[in-house]
């Protein structure tokens, strides 16, 4: 066990010799608070928190088309169905579709789906919640997912 669990050799590590003498207490051994020179971790950025429906980006409401055979049928008549983030609201998902796929939304609706749990093979598992949206195109106007 000793060949699994050995230490790096003393050349490896990166500690000063400040932070060498410091006990668990933070002081040295002459009783002196001791401070390193130089920290390790670089500063953490600020992060803005925007008001709900407000996104850095204009595209980053939607997450991903949600394809499935409904949509495929709703899709034909002009109705195209996305998977928002959670905190997206009808104009957020409105501006993204009209960035991304240059055509204009007539209509928007946003459906909050809740997680479900499900029995699957003996064991209980769930489906995520997830928000999608149900955007009514201008007729005429196509989106094409390749």
């Amino acid at each position: 066990m000793a060949l699994l669990w050995s230490k790096k050799p003393k050349a490896e590590t990166n500690y000063s010799e400040e932070t060498r003498k410091l006990t668990s207490s933070g002081k040295s051994a002459k009783g002196k608070v001791v401070k390193s020179e130089k920290s390790t971790a670089a500063p953490k950025a600020k992060a803005v928190a925007l008001p709900s429906g407000h996104f850095d980006d204009a595209a980053g409401a939607i997450i991903r088309p949600h394809i499935t055979e409904k949509s495929g049928l709703l899709s034909q008549a002009g109705t195209y169905t996305f998977q928002v983030a959670s905190g997206a609201n009808k104009t957020a998902v409105a501006k993204a579709v009209k960035a991304l796929y240059k055509v204009t939304p007539v209509k928007v609706a946003v459906i909050n789906l809740p997680a479900k749990k499900i029995f699957v093979k003996g064991r209980i598992g769930t489906v995520s919640a997830m928000k999608k949206a149900m955007v009514t195109l201008k007729k005429g106007d196509k989106i094409d997912f390749v």
